[in-house]
């Protein structure tokens, strides 16, 4: 059995512009759903939405007929999770809170196997390797893992070029959420501030050669961060989608209820 490609690390590589959404619900049917929409990727949350190893797999498992791309978030740097993680079949992960290089390379060798990481070896109970089915699992498998670090401070800004230098990462993503609260502008992604700070690092990150990606739910803003240098794009989440779909349908029935509930949910 062959190593299925990571045809998400092949487009960073190129530089082939890839829309995406976080999914938050924890849930394979509505992850197979979204699946047959057209995105070039789904990315599992597991740092902020309810998921763990079990709904990540179940979702990787449910989303693998369809051509779309699956990436997982984790919750943190541990390199047991992240050992887990490559278990379920994960390929390509995007790890948060990623302020320093030091950290980048912990993550780099928690991904891989001795003597150039730490990744604990247990093929034959992993999806990953399909249970020993993969032939070759151990150079293959390598090939096809790709790493995100995503940056969302002003310390992360500050090493941001060290960072994006480590070997073995592949691509740098901005979190604008986390780092418009760590340049004090908490709660205003829209600040020109911020807004100034991501154009920048950006930049900065295609100058280093890597791919450069970021959250954006505004399409016209994504054009702009486009052509600031970003190639993948997170254009939203499935529990905002979700809501949004219902408050419009409502809206539409009783307008002032949609709008009420509208104001109050945001």
């Amino acid at each position: 059995m062959l190593m299925p490609p990571n045809k998400f690390k092949q487009a960073l590589a190129q530089r082939r512009t890839q829309f995406g959404l976080f999914l938050g619900l924890a849930n394979p049917i509505s992850a197979e759903i979204l699946a047959t929409c057209g995105y070039d990727f789904l990315l599992i949350d597991a740092e902020h939405g309810l998921n763990d190893t079990r709904s990540v797999q179940a979702q990787l498992q449910a989303m693998a007929p369809y051509p779309v791309q699956c990436l997982v978030r984790p919750a943190h740097h541990d390199p047991a999770l992240i050992k887990q993680l490559l278990g379920t079949g994960v390929q390509t992960l995007l790890v948060p809170m990623v302020d320093t290089a030091e950290q980048a390379r912990a993550i780099v060798a928690s991904m891989h196997y001795p003597p150039k990481g730490i990744r604990g070896v247990g093929t034959g109970l992993e999806r990953g390797s399909r249970w020993n089915a993969v032939s070759d699992y151990f150079a293959k498998g390598a090939e096809e893992l790709c790493l995100i670090v995503q940056i969302e401070s002003r310390t992360a800004l500050e090493n941001l070029d060290e960072i994006a230098s480590v070997e073995g990462v592949d691509a740098v993503f901005i979190g604008p959420s986390d780092l418009a609260a760590s340049l004090g502008h908490l709660g205003q992604v829209s600040h020109p501030d911020v807004k100034a700070a991501i154009a920048d690092a950006l930049a900065r990150i295609s100058a280093h050669g890597k791919a450069a990606g970021v959250f954006c739910a505004d399409a016209t803003q994504a054009a702009s961060f486009q052509e600031s240098g970003a190639s993948f794009l997170a254009m939203g989440a499935d529990t905002g989608l979700l809501r949004s779909a219902a408050l419009k349908l409502l809206a539409g029935l009783r307008p002032q209820s949609g709008a009420d509930n509208a104001s109050a949910g945001y």
